[in-house]
């Protein structure tokens, strides 16, 4: 008896043998051959050096943006405000100036008051549009609009009440002067604080170490050079052009980015310690020795009503000299340098001037202690005196002004530059690493070629 014949069933599965084999088991059967190893190799590494590549020109862009902004933003914005500040202090001590004159009262007196609030006003509006939205910018710039015109509102006031021979007059500028130390200055300090610290923030990311950079720069050579070992014990061929243009392409990216850091590094780093740092310091000498001006004033215009102005003018002395010593003997130093002759000769004279201005002042503080006021007043302020305190306060802070300078032209001409520097670095990298990738590749493929 025949057997039974085996029937086959429709849509029962193949037997495994015979199934045609899915993308994923043929691209791990490619890749187990010579070739395919090759492939992903070649791969693996264009990948690497292009997000080297990627990376590089990143954070090279960064921060070359970043030290755009210190030369053109936060450096000048923050010298600004320190500009404000000085201003302000100086129009106060300038408006008592004007009043103790009174009927002598230079033109020059009157219009540097002015200036000083005109220029005061100017940068105001200008750090409004310029600030970038600092909410303590913002508030400290809202504060002084607002403040200023109510100052300049009590100084008119006190002139027009003293030429008409009442005693009010000294009351309502002792009441704006008030008004100027203890809201306006305040506020102008905030404001110069935080533009400090942005342009301190500009500064740091500007001058950062790309370490994410170095190490996959470093990483993608070292795969560079490991698989043309692998190659050379393989195929006993000592070089792969494709491969050694490539590592050299990855090599010149790292040192044009290592040697580009530096030199930002450097040139940042000069800019702060010849003009940032010495600049901060004078400015908060100058302003601590208006406000030391201003007091002396005002002591003459209370007419030994109070002692209050004799005592701010001793505690900020006190702490003047010591500054005043401090900046003549580290303004415009750098690490290993020597003093720069343009700022530390004016240092020298402003430091002379002051004690000099020290010992006028204590004169005129004899004299109007032993009753003669109108002999301290002689000492201490006469209209195109130049033996009296005034004069030698003038004479310190000019010197001030022109150390300044001096360390404002160092910033410009050290931090100057820096961006293109970071710039063109970006635009090496971006091309090293494409030029990389692409001879990596064609090394590769010159391997490949040899297994048609």
């Amino acid at each position: 008896m025949a057997a039974p014949a085996v029937t086959k069933q429709a849509g029962a599965p193949a037997p495994a043998a015979a199934r045609e084999p899915g993308p994923v088991a043929r691209l791990r059967s490619a890749a187990a051959t010579p070739p395919g190893r090759l492939r992903a190799a070649g791969a693996v590494l264009a990948a690497l050096i292009l997000l080297f590549g990627t990376v590089a020109v990143w954070q090279s862009a960064h921060r070359s943006r970043a030290a755009g902004q210190v030369v053109s933003a936060s450096g000048p914005l923050s010298q600004d405000a320190a500009e404000i500040h000085r201003r302000l202090a100086d129009a106060d001590a300038t408006a008592a100036a004007g009043f103790l004159l009174a009927g002598n009262e230079p033109a020059e007196v009157r219009a540097r008051y002015q200036d000083d609030l005109a220029t005061a006003a100017r940068l105001l509006a200008e750090a409004a549009g310029r600030s970038g939205g600092s909410a303590e910018s913002q508030r400290a710039l809202a504060e002084l609009n607002q403040q200023l015109p109510r100052y300049a509102g009590l100084v008119e006031t006190a002139r027009a009440v003293d030429r008409q021979g009442l005693p009010l007059g000294g009351a309502y500028l002792r009441y704006a002067s008030e008004l100027m130390q203890g809201t306006v200055l305040p506020q102008a300090q905030r404001l110069a604080d935080a533009e400090s610290a942005r342009l301190h923030t500009d500064h740091l990311n500007a001058g950062a170490v790309p370490w994410t950079t170095l190490a996959l720069g470093v990483l993608a050579l070292a795969a560079l050079v490991r698989y043309q070992v692998l190659l050379f014990r393989r195929t006993n061929r000592v070089f792969n052009l494709g491969l050694l243009g490539s590592s050299l392409a990855v090599l010149t990216a790292l040192l044009w980015l290592m040697t580009g850091t530096v030199t930002a590094y450097s040139d940042l780093a000069a800019s702060h310690a010849y003009g940032t740092r010495p600049l901060q310091d004078l400015n908060e000498v100058r302003i601590a020795a208006l406000q030391a001006h201003t007091a002396e004033n005002l002591d003459l215009v209370a007419r030994g009503a109070s002692d209050k102005y004799t005592k701010q003018w001793d505690s900020l002395v006190a702490t003047l000299g010591a500054d005043v010593r401090t900046i003549g003997s580290v303004s415009g130093l750098a690490v290993g340098a020597e003093p720069d002759p343009a700022a530390v000769g004016p240092l020298t004279e402003a430091e002379r001037a002051f004690r000099q201005w020290q010992d006028r002042h204590k004169d005129a503080a004899a004299k109007n202690s032993a009753g003669d006021y109108e002999a301290a007043l002689q000492r201490t302020l006469t209209a195109g005196g130049t033996d009296t305190a005034d004069a030698a306060f003038r004479a310190a802070d000019g010197k001030w002004a022109a150390a300044a300078q001096v360390e404002q032209d160092a910033f410009a001409r050290e931090a100057g530059g820096v961006d293109g520097v970071l710039a063109g670095q970006a635009v090496a990298a971006g091309v090293l690493t494409v030029l990389g990738a692409a001879a990596a590749l064609r090394g590769i493929g010159r391997r490949l070629a040899e297994y048609r």
